[in-house]
């Protein structure tokens, strides 16, 4: 049983004797017996077995070493491969034993998380963000109250958790980023991951910004009266109304303006007409802008290690805040009209389209599939990890969070109307950003220890915008370094340097004067259309090229069941449809994008889908760049191109090399 050392040519070794198979010595043909049985156990176990040494004079080596996966040799990776191992069957004089070696990577093994609790902390962060807390609401009593947790509930359950499941296994199976775990599933389609990349450059120019505009208001906010409650600073327009819940002899009427709508102080876009001149860069909000990128580059440059504990406050502070706000805006005065507003049904709503489009676009950007960053965190858990119990826990929590924002939202709103004696429609009219800059703030600024509340809710705001960032950067690191492992694993620290410094020159244009319909413009085409593209491709490419009974046997091996028929219709039929149902509408009824009193011009349309084409490009080009660099006729080329490549790096598909009649 001694197996000489032999020298090592390559970046990759031959180790680990895995099974043992007794053969009978009376057969005929040992050899082709032998090699038949083994195939169809190796089939069963999911495996790809050669069926011979083809190379002469090779001979093997093996040694202790890491298995493909990233964990030790000695433990098992399945059930039925820990049973092989401990099973010590007995052998008979003149029986001849099947030796199986397997290939491993000599890499250093891959980094997982320190805890449990830090991946479900990170994957929550990164779900729960701002979306949750300004979007939700207002598409909630914009579309029918209580009458669309209807549809939104549907369109979580049939198409936003089915994808949540997959990008998990995909990631937790395969221990790949977004880029290099297509040569596992479908070569063809790499080009996704590099699109999914350019597009989360996109959301980290805009996004952090928005931090930005908080880490400014926190800042404005450690003064004993709040600067956006009087009407005596030089920003402030003429039909300023000062007017605090106390001022019983100030009206509000139609022309009255918050002194809250600071937004000539913060964004100064009153010193930009417009996309064609945007003007100069603040330099308090470039400041702030260096400030956030700063935390986030120490939060990440070491990898899942720190940030899985920075995560333990950044995941957990924005829910004490908004059990503090929901406290608070519960024994407001008024409170009640916000909340019977927020949740009174109107069910005519639901027979318009645009109701379930805004439910399947809410429950798809909230949970996030399709941006890498879950097949990125995933990557990092053990691979027996219950990723399926995960999935359903995390997007619960998710969903949830969005219910109980839309409580502390209109409490608050609710409020308001009752102070300026108007509607709570009235009131709410402002959505996105206005909603927690204007609206929220001006609230605050009208409670009892205004000071507290604001210094907190900004805090929050924050909070959430950081979470987010770490994954989304996090997605591209990790997706970086697993396409390129010589070049950056052992420089990490400066190559999360570089991207983070990407970011910030990417985002100056958003700190301009007119920085603020930069930010709309991203918002709307450079990452929404795409992304939800990407993502349909994705999900075509695992349930029908990769094939869902694959998929379906990869879980099963990881988890020891398999996915039931209703995950395994949704994957192949109704996300499709799902995903089709938000393109197709995206393009029917194109969005008519305002800010302000600034209506885009048509112009920076044709701009908007230039930005959004030019990360999806990457798909089609890698196609045509991978069928031209592949050898043999062009049927061969394509059968490559759609077979998973045999895998030294992850789950069962190992290449292994079968040696029949070692004595």
């Amino acid at each position: 049983h001694n197996i000489r050392q032999c020298k090592r040519t390559t970046v990759s070794t031959l180790t680990a004797v895995l099974t043992m198979e007794m053969k009978q010595p009376m057969m005929m043909n040992r050899e082709n017996g032998g090699e038949q049985e083994k195939e169809q156990e190796s089939q069963e176990n999911g495996r790809l077995v050669a069926d011979s040494v083809e190379e002469k004079g090779q001979k093997s080596c093996s040694g202790p070493g890491q298995v493909s996966n990233g964990y030790p040799s000695t433990s098992p990776q399945s059930p039925r491969e820990g049973a092989g191992a401990g099973t010590d069957r007995g052998s008979t004089p003149g029986a001849f034993r099947t030796l199986v070696v397997q290939q491993t990577s000599l890499d250093p093994p891959r980094e997982t998380w320190s805890k449990k609790m830090d991946f479900l902390l990170s994957v929550i962060g990164y779900a729960v963000d701002l979306g949750n807390v300004w979007r939700f609401p207002y598409i909630c009593y914009q579309n029918g109250g209580g009458a669309f947790l209807l549809p939104y509930l549907l369109m979580a359950v049939f198409g936003g958790v089915p994808l949540f499941y997959m990008e998990l296994a995909l990631g937790q199976f395969h221990r790949s980023g977004c880029i290099s775990i297509w040569k596992h599933i479908c070569p063809i389609f790499k080009g996704i991951g590099f699109a999914i990349c350019i597009i989360a450059l996109y959301i980290a120019f805009y996004y952090n910004t928005i931090m930005a505009w908080a880490l400014y208001y926190l800042l404005s906010s450690f003064r004993a009266t709040l600067p956006w409650t009087t009407c005596n600073n030089k920003w402030n327009t003429p039909n300023c109304t000062h007017y605090l819940s106390t001022d019983l002899n100030v009206s509000w009427t139609d022309n009255s303006i918050s002194p809250c709508k600071s937004r000539r102080q913060v964004l100064q876009v009153h010193l930009s007409p417009g996309l064609h001149q945007l003007g100069w860069v603040s330099w308090q909000l470039a400041l702030c802008l260096l400030f956030i990128f700063t935390v986030v580059y120490f939060s990440i440059w070491k990898g899942v290690k720190t940030s899985g504990k920075v995560v333990w406050v950044t995941a957990t502070f924005p829910y004490l805040v908004l059990l503090i706000l929901l406290i608070r805006g519960a024994t407001l005065p008024g409170a009640w009209r916000g909340v019977v507003f927020y949740l009174k049904p109107d069910w005519r709503k639901l027979l318009t389209t645009s109701v379930w489009l805004d439910a399947a676009a809410q429950i798809f950007f909230s949970l996030g599939p399709g941006f890498g960053v879950l097949l990125a965190f995933a990557s990092y858990n053990p691979f027996h990890n219950n990723c399926y119990k995960d999935a359903l826990v995390t997007s619960s929590v998710n969903c949830l969070t969005s219910f109980l924002s839309g409580f502390v939202i209109f409490t608050v709103l609710g409020y308001m109307a009752e102070m300026r004696q108007q509607g709570v429609e009235t009131v709410a009219k402002d959505a996105g950003p206005s909603l927690l800059f204007i609206i929220y703030a001006e609230a605050i600024a009208n409670m009892p220890a205004a000071t507290f509340f604001a210094i907190i809710f900004f805090l929050m705001i924050i909070m959430l915008g950081l979470d987010s960032t770490f994954a989304g950067l996090e997605g591209v690191i990790t997706a970086m370094l697993d396409e390129f492992p010589h070049l950056l694993a052992r420089r990490r620290e400066w190559f999360v340097l570089g991207l983070v410094c990407v970011c910030y020159l990417g985002a100056l244009s958003t700190l301009t004067y007119g920085g603020a319909f930069v930010v709309k413009l991203f918002e709307e085409y450079a990452t929404g259309p795409a992304v939800i593209t990407v993502v349909f491709l994705e999900v075509i490419a695992v349930s029908w090229f990769y094939g869902t009974t694959r998929f379906c046997n990869d879980v099963q091996l990881m988890l020891g069941f398999a996915p039931g028929v209703f995950w395994r219709v949704c994957w192949v039929a109704i996300c499709p449809c799902f995903l089709l149902f938000i393109i197709g509408s995206f393009l029917a009824f194109p969005p008519d994008v305002r800010l302000f009193d600034y209506l885009y011009p048509f112009w920076t349309t044709v701009l908007g889908y230039c930005i959004g084409v030019s990360s999806f490009i990457c798909v089609p080009s890698y196609m045509v760049y991978h069928l031209v660099t592949t050898k043999g006729t062009f049927k061969q080329r394509l059968l490559k191109s759609v077979t998973p490549e045999a895998s030294g790096s992850s789950g069962p598909q190992r290449d292994t090399i079968v040696i029949t009649n070692a004595v």
